[in-house]
Parts: C-alpha cells; sequence; structure tokens
C-alpha cells in the first residue's frame, strides 16, 4: 500500500532542482516540488501551502483541512495498529 503523507513546505532549498523542505509532523526532509511546481511561477509562492508527500516528492498541493483531516486519519490507524499488537500479543 502506498500512502501520501500530508506536510507543510516551509522554504525553497534549491531552485534549480525544485526542492523545497517539507515540514511532517515536526520532522522535516527535502522534497521535489517538481509535481506541483507550475512553469513559469516562482517556487516560493509554495511556502507554507500544504502537500501530499509519496516518496520524496510533493504530489499535490492540498488545503489545510484535508491535511489535518489526513493527519488526524492517520494518527487513528497508528493508534489501533498499537491497539492489534497488544491484542496478538495477548493471544499469544
Amino acid at each position: 500500500m502506498c500512502l501520501g503523507i500530508p506536510g507543510k513546505i516551509v522554504s525553497i532549498v534549491d531552485v534549480e532542482q525544485q526542492l523545497g523542505l517539507v515540514d511532517v509532523g515536526g520532522i522535516q526532509r527535502e522534497v521535489s516540488l517538481s509535481c506541483v511546481a507550475e512553469e513559469g511561477q516562482p517556487l516560493e509562492k509554495y511556502i507554507d501551502e500544504w502537500v501530499l508527500v509519496h516518496v520524496g516528492f510533493a504530489m499535490s498541493v492540498i488545503d489545510e483541512n484535508e491535511a489535518q483531516a489526513t493527519l488526524a486519519v492517520l494518527t487513528e490507524l497508528g493508534e489501533m495498529q498499537q491497539e492489534l499488537q497488544a491484542m496478538q500479543q495477548g493471544a499469544s
């Protein structure tokens, strides 16, 4: 299964390579913005935008509400996974 994780673009690292610094849950990583960059538009316009990140690429720009809702679901799924693991360990 392939998941896209919401992250917020906090800065532009390299204009030529179209790289931005994206914050995903407090962890900052360099991400390619080539899939969302519009030709002729400055990359700086994407600072503070939310994007869906997958394997090092910003795949699409999303609104903040969608980003927050997705993060909440991912957190819930993580908690559910922990509960299932605890149940499985208790059944052993």
